[in-house]
């Protein structure tokens, strides 16, 4: 395993970060402690989690993510960073989810006690809220880290004019900065290397991102006329299945994904391990999220810490994939 500093933090993670959704829903707790074990083994240091997770959870089981974390993690919680998110919808009042001093104040302490622990490493906004004040959100997780229940924070899913935002105007009023952003990025999404990735480099930002194997899609084991019966893709995981197969179940990908696979495998190299290395290849990314339902489908994603993708080879897929660096405005 290799680490790097996080961004200008005084923090050093694993160039791989254990992304947990998965857990309580698609994975049990028992598969979920032996995915955490096999991926301590690697040297993975650095764990992310969310206050909504897993994935497709209901209001009855929001939160079940972050219990089981809390119990792997028991006695041995001063080995790892621990990170987790707020701001998604945990009820069913108006004041269940967002950015507002109310609920993160609440979703804080709610977290804190499913994880088993007195503070998190990283405390991140999962979402964007345009409806609370900049100011109001800031000054709600400066008083969350000035209490000692997080060291540090940071940002997902946020457009970089947001975040610019945000930076400018903790600087402003002398608040706790940001240190993070944690977006979607892979070879089927480059959206980030425009904007956001730039602003990270400027303001010394880490960049965890996510998704780096598309859902699974960049494994190469899905094809587009037949529908997945497992995973993120299907019905069980309810919305979110929704939401995946919106994301990237498109021909267009599918077509990207045969060229991509016909060059990885001239050039000898696994597909997975290769796709998460092509993340790691850029010099912004910090540490990558990745995740599995069995501790097995790690052994790919681990590797990549160890493949160093050749010059032409990194070509031939920045080649490919480049007009995903413009959204849907290039169907």
């Amino acid at each position: 395993m290799q680490y790097r500093q996080f961004g200008s933090a005084g923090l050093t993670v694993s160039r791989l970060c254990l992304g947990t959704m998965t857990f309580g829903l698609q994975t049990d707790a028992q598969v979920s402690h032996q995915i955490m074990d096999r991926a301590a083994e690697a040297g993975v240091n650095f764990i992310d989690t969310a206050d909504v997770y897993p994935l497709g959870a209901t209001f009855d089981a929001v939160g079940r993510t972050e219990e089981i974390v809390g119990s792997w993690l028991n006695g041995k919680r001063d080995d790892y960073i621990l990170a987790t998110k707020a701001c998604a919808v945990m009820g069913p009042h108006a004041w269940n989810g967002g950015t507002s001093r109310k609920h993160l104040l609440h979703a804080i302490e709610a977290s804190l006690k499913r994880l088993n622990t007195d503070y998190v490493d990283l405390y991140q906004l999962h979402l964007d809220d345009p409806l609370t004040p900049l100011d109001e959100t800031l000054e709600a997780l400066d008083i969350i880290v000035r209490h000692g229940k997080a060291r540090y924070i940071g940002v997902s899913n946020f457009l970089a004019y947001r975040l610019a935002r945000m930076l400018g105007r903790a600087d402003f009023l002398k608040l706790t900065r940001f240190v993070s952003v944690q977006p979607r990025y892979n070879l089927l999404f480059r959206q980030i290397e425009r904007e956001l990735l730039p602003l990270a480099g400027e303001e010394g930002l880490a960049v965890m991102p996510y998704n780096p194997l598309a859902g699974g899609l960049l494994t190469g084991k899905h094809a587009y006329d037949q529908a997945p019966s497992q995973g993120r893709f299907t019905a069980s995981v309810g919305e979110a299945g929704e939401m995946y197969q919106k994301r990237y179940w498109h021909e267009r990908e599918f077509q990207s994904i045969a060229r991509l696979k016909n060059v990885i495998t001239q050039a000898g190299k696994p597909m997975t391990t290769t796709s998460v290395a092509w993340v790691l290849a850029n010099p912004l990314v910090t540490s990558v999220i990745i995740g599995a339902s069995r501790p097995d489908q790690l052994d790919a994603t681990l590797a990549a810490t160890d493949e160093v993708l050749d010059a032409e080879l990194k070509a031939q897929l920045d080649d490919i994939t480049h007009e995903y660096r413009w959204g849907d405005a290039a169907r």
